[in-house]
């Protein structure tokens, strides 16, 4: 039977049709979004503000936090970086975003980023309503408080002086006077790893007893390019769907281990009938109270816990740390401090709150560490609220992301003098009160390492408690020094950024303490 010739001729009509539309939507889309759309008028380069396309490749090439910034200073602190979405570098974004008082409503958190995955319990980070995320913080926060630091002491000490210990033996290898040459960072994260490994679970990774990385620990950093990627799907749900299921079930399964390993961890931990001031204790004791976490809630958290409260800080006090070894003169200084003001660097002597108390330019070198080497380069984005909001004096649509560029800010000149040196004196009491003083026109608030806000990182006791006295107990014990062969040094500023900072060697020489007094 033959086909008519009207049906014929038809259906590669029908066919162009739809090949035309392929092709001339994206190119509508570009052109709408360029000159019509809401944020039209937000400064910002066209092809970012055409497609989300440039935005993701900049991701997975680890660029982001870097690209940002150069736009950020070519289009100034306000800038449109996709069709729909809104960045700042803008000190008072950190309250309109974050604690939006004045506005009446919170700025929600952005679910392309924030969600949790299928078939996943509800997270910390994950938990989108605040009345859910209240409940997850409630149950957890009395673990991170000043007074449950106090009791946590003896734990910190311990993997501390594990720490001074095992580079001893490292440095003993090459010769009792000799220098020898290491990569600090894997030391900072194995230190920061077992602490919370104990605080968490009543047992360490035993990274320092073993001189290498657990293997759970292992397989997270390995993990970090693939999550950038993962994250890079949402924006298009068609991808992400098929890519779920074109996930190998070889790679689900090593997932599921992943995760079981803290699952068992968890597990051993409610178990014990011992009592410890730990982390946990809090949360058993509030799983007597209506409102208590489920065991999923737990598991997935602790996975949480355990990455942002170890990793971050290890990156912080790599990034100091390679600061400190290329500019003598302040390591210089720092170990002047700490070596004067204890006698020794055992427990009694160098406590936590003798090191917050005593050592002032220890705490301004560390702050200047996390200004330039900040451990959250950029912060995930929060969406504005049903009806609008208005952030740094712009009103901006509802539903429209926006986030907050630490990397950016804390590096620009509008708010910092020489932003890209390493100068810890801007964080003394004299660079505040000495109208004279180049750091006096600092904006400090600026800077917020730790966020701000009900979301504001639970931990940051924790975390300078570990930095001070890591550092402290260090520079006490040895004397450090760059490489002789600066090729091998570092520059903080080449590093890329996939959700973490990337991993690259940290190179430091040391050897024993070359005096007793100074």
């Amino acid at each position: 039977m033959e086909i008519p010739q009207q049906q014929r001729s038809g259906r590669p009509s029908a066919l162009r049709t739809v090949l035309l539309l392929l092709v001339c939507y994206p190119i509508v889309r570009a052109i709408y979004n360029v000159y019509f759309h809401p944020l039209s008028k937000i400064p910002g380069p066209r092809t970012w503000a055409a497609s989300r396309l440039p935005f993701i490749r900049s991701l997975l090439k680890g660029t982001i936090v870097h690209d940002i910034q150069k736009l950020h200073r070519q289009y100034g602190p306000i800038l449109r970086i996709a069709p729909n979405e809104v960045t700042f570098a803008q000190p008072e974004a950190w309250e309109d975003i974050l604690r939006p008082q004045l506005q009446g409503s919170q700025f929600p958190k952005d679910p392309i980023w924030w969600s949790r995955p299928p078939g996943s319990a509800t997270s910390l980070l994950s938990a989108m309503a605040p009345d859910e995320h209240a409940r997850i913080r409630k149950a957890l926060a009395p673990g991170f408080t000043p007074r449950a630091l106090k009791s946590q002491e003896p734990f910190i000490q311990r993997y501390v002086g594990l720490l001074a210990d095992r580079l001893g033996e490292t440095v003993l290898a090459a010769g009792p006077s000799s220098y020898a040459e290491i990569d600090i960072g894997p030391w900072f994260n194995f230190a920061t790893f077992d602490i919370f490994g104990d605080l968490g679970f009543g047992e360490s990774f035993d990274c320092l007893q073993n001189s290498r990385f657990h293997p759970w620990i292992a397989l997270l950093f390995n993990s970090v390019k693939a999550g950038a990627f993962i994250s890079a799907t949402r924006f298009y749900p068609a991808v992400e769907y098929i890519l779920r299921k074109c996930i190998p079930p070889s790679l689900k399964k090593m997932k599921q281990d992943h995760h079981q390993q803290i699952a068992d961890k968890v597990r051993r931990r409610l178990n014990y009938e011992m009592e410890r001031p730990d982390i946990m204790s809090h949360v058993i004791k509030d799983n007597t109270s209506q409102g208590g976490l489920s065991i999923d809630e737990i598991n997935i958290t602790f996975v949480i816990l355990t990455t942002a409260g170890s990793e971050t800080t290890a990156t912080a006090l790599s990034g100091t740390m390679n600061y400190l070894v290329q500019h003598p003169d302040k390591l210089r200084r720092l170990t002047a401090e700490v070596r004067k003001a204890f006698k020794s660097a055992s427990e009694t002597d160098m406590t936590l709150d003798a090191l917050q108390r005593n050592l002032p330019y220890l705490n301004a070198v560390l702050s200047e560490g996390l200004r330039l080497c900040p451990p959250v380069p950029w912060i995930l984005p929060r969406v504005v609220p049903p009806g609008g909001g208005t952030v740094c004096g712009v009103w901006l649509p509802e539903g429209t992301p926006v986030s907050v560029q630490a990397y950016a800010m804390n590096r620009d000149p509008a708010y910092f003098h020489r932003p890209d040196d390493f100068l810890p004196e801007r964080w003394l009491p004299v660079a505040t009160a000495d109208e004279k003083s180049p750091f006096f026109g600092d904006r400090r608030e600026a800077m917020q390492a730790f966020s701000l806000g009900a979301r504001s990182c639970m931990g940051q006791h924790l975390a300078w408690a570990e930095m001070r006295l890591i550092m402290a107990k260090l520079l006490w014990n040895f004397d450090f020094a760059a490489p002789e062969d600066k090729g091998k040094w570092l520059n903080w500023e080449d590093l890329r950024t996939f959700l973490l900072v990337e991993k690259r060697p940290i190179n430091v020489t040391l050897k024993l303490r070359s005096d007793q007094e100074e």
